[in-house]
């Protein structure tokens, strides 16, 4: 049985605006329970909540009602032993620019007591491509070296559970392969945010998309795909008579769209059970290849936000 070792109970966090009398809703009820082990992703746009969320269950914000249970400590009545296993990154704004890189790792170290911190200082700087530019100051690195320094800094502390604010933002190809598959082997539980679909598909178990503070869809990336895929997309490669076929493929009254693209015909449709329909179509005609194309996590996105 799996262990539950983040969990929120309608957590709700309410701005009240200065110089008005709004409010801002940042987070609405967000019901979510993880388990010990699991990366799991949230996903949504600007303003959505991500950063909110993350800074109640670190105990930076406290909520304005509900509240969250961290490795069985509530964040509201017992914040420091809800924060003592969990690593903090909010992209790379936790680092001081005008002190070298090994500085700032350093200065954690000190901070939070890791022990033989020179050598795991060293392994991890090797890890990230930075050991050449730890005696240099922070704020000559590219965003993209100062994300990995900031990685760096969560890692070092060694916590068991990770929360990770976009930890890819600005990084280059073969760096987010890099960090994606560290993240992958650490064998720790992760909360991540991200923007980059494909960093959520390759590394997370679970999914949650967050929209206007609340949780609109919550679980693995083949339910949500499943849930979510209004339209069946299908390309074909047709050898000769596509204008024909075309014709044809309108008539059909459970076809949404036909296009054509790069030679193609691609066509839209909502129930799979109209596949054998389709297929009765297309054996009249000469098919070179039929292809399903399959929603993407940026196009469910698209689809809830």
């Amino acid at each position: 049985m799996k262990n539950t070792i983040i969990e929120t109970i309608d957590l709700t966090k309410v701005y009240n605006l200065k110089k008005t009398k709004n409010k801002l809703t940042a987070l609405d009820k967000v019901n979510l329970s993880i388990n010990e082990g699991e990366i799991f992703g949230l996903l949504g746009p600007n303003g959505a909540g991500k950063t909110t969320l993350i800074q109640i269950l670190t105990t930076l914000l406290q909520p304005t009602s509900g509240y969250a249970i961290i490795d069985g400590h509530n964040v509201v009545k017992n914040p420091k032993k809800a924060k003592s296993n969990t690593a903090l990154m909010l992209e790379s704004d936790m680092l001081y620019y005008r002190i070298t890189a090994y500085e700032n790792l350093k200065f954690f170290c000190r901070i939070y007591e890791v022990s033989n911190y020179r050598e795991k200082i060293s392994l991890l700087a090797k890890d990230f491509g930075l050991e050449k530019w730890l005696n240099q100051y922070v704020e000559n690195f590219s965003s993209g070296m100062k994300m990995k320094l900031a990685l760096c800094r969560t890692l070092l502390l060694e916590r068991k559970i990770l929360f990770l604010d976009e930890p890819t933002l600005g990084l280059d190809v073969k760096s987010i392969a890099l960090i994606t598959k560290k993240l992958k082997n650490l064998k720790k539980t992760i909360f991540l945010t991200s923007h980059d679909m494909g960093v959520v598909e390759k590394l997370c178990d679970r999914i949650a998309f967050i929209n206007k503070g609340k949780i609109v869809k919550i679980g693995t990336k083949e339910d949500i795909k499943k849930i979510e895929q209004m339209e069946i997309n299908i390309k074909i490669t047709v050898n000769k008579e596509k204008e024909k076929l075309m014709n044809e493929l309108r008539s059909l009254n459970y076809i949404n769209n036909v296009l054509e693209v790069n030679n193609n015909i691609n066509i839209k449709f909502k129930k799979r059970s109209n596949y054998n329909n389709l297929l009765a179509t297309l054996t009249k005609y000469d098919i070179n290849k039929i292809q399903e194309n399959e929603l993407s996590l940026e196009d469910m996105f698209l689809n809830l936000a």
